[in-house]
């Protein structure tokens, strides 16, 4: 899509911003737990 199409389908749709936004701080969260997370096997 490009950013004309995107822009008009956010300006029709103003709900999505948020849920999209919301979406970005999850997957930010998300990876960030995941980067700390250490995994050991054993001895």
């Amino acid at each position: 899509m490009s950013d004309n199409k995107v822009a008009a389908y956010l300006a029709e749709h103003p709900k999505m911003t948020g849920v999209l936004f919301t979406m970005m701080l999850l997957l930010s969260q998300a990876g960030t737990v995941a980067a700390g997370c250490t995994f050991n096997p054993g001895p």
